[in-house]
């Protein structure tokens, strides 16, 4: 068998995502990100790492221009999606968000019930025809976010009522809701305790058979339990990116090992 490293193989397949190339990122006139250029695969589970302040949020946020909130941030580059350009004046940004679904650090449920929190993205974006489809997308939403068991009999109950790492599950399943192909995930766990945060962490391996998942974490040891491809970033730089294992115990970089072995954080 030809033992290709992955972002060759990638590169002569279909497996690419989202592809980045040149972006740089500017609040007023500070330069955030630096000259970024990344292929995120698809069906993987990408970790983006390295010390607070480092860009790797601001990056993911790029991601589906959430970015375009704030007033002072100017946003320079390309970044692809299948190939299409999601800065295209021509995209709408929030049926973007729709494919690119994002979960965010703090468990954010709507002031809604169970059901109507799941509900809310097929409903804007029209994605069913009826409640009994409706139904059905609620249902498979919450089945994807291990969380149906749990709330299948008080579906009626307010979402804010669930426990911390169910409130997130349920944040997981708003986001699966509208169908997405890529799932950004901010720092999913940092406020969740250990038994919900190994809950989490299980479900995003299962994601992954369907969607290309992004994941800022602070914990390295986390990002090397669920992701694949690891990306590394310091200063508003990407110094590297590559398997996870390769990442972890062979950096190429040696600001990579120095973060790594904790002699930079």
């Amino acid at each position: 068998m030809n033992d290709m490293s992955l972002t060759e193989r990638a590169v002569d397949s279909n497996e690419i995502k989202i592809a980045a190339t040149g972006v740089q990122v500017f609040y007023g006139t500070t330069h955030a990100i630096k000259d970024v250029s990344v292929d995120i695969l698809d069906k993987t589970v990408t970790a983006f790492i390295g010390p607070s302040g480092c860009g790797k949020s601001t990056f993911l946020r790029c991601l589906n221009r959430m970015n375009d909130t704030i007033d002072i941030c100017r946003v320079e580059g390309d970044i692809l999606l299948d190939g299409e350009d999601i800065y295209d004046k021509k995209v709408d940004p929030v049926q973007l968000r729709a494919k690119v679904g994002m979960v965010f650090q703090k468990p954010n449920p709507f002031p809604k019930s169970i059901y109507d929190n799941v509900a809310y993205g097929p409903k804007i974006h029209g994605l069913t025809r009826s409640k009994s489809e409706l139904d059905e997308v609620v249902e498979a939403s919450l089945r994807k976010a291990a969380l149906w068991n749990e709330v299948k009999d008080r579906l009626d109950a307010p979402g804010t009522g669930l426990s911390g790492g169910q409130q997130q599950r349920l944040c997981i399943a708003r986001a699966v809701a509208t169908s997405p192909e890529v799932l950004l995930m901010d720092e999913p766990c940092s406020a969740l305790d250990p038994i919900a945060t190994a809950q989490v962490e299980e479900l995003i391996d299962e994601l992954r058979e369907n969607f290309s998942v992004v994941i800022v974490t602070h914990s390295m040891q986390q990002a090397a339990r669920v992701s694949q491809r690891t990306a590394f970033f310091h200063l508003g730089n990407l110094v590297e990116y590559g398997e996870t294992a390769q990442i972890f115990t062979n950096p190429k970089d040696p600001r990579t090992e120095s973060y790594i072995t904790g002699r930079i954080g």
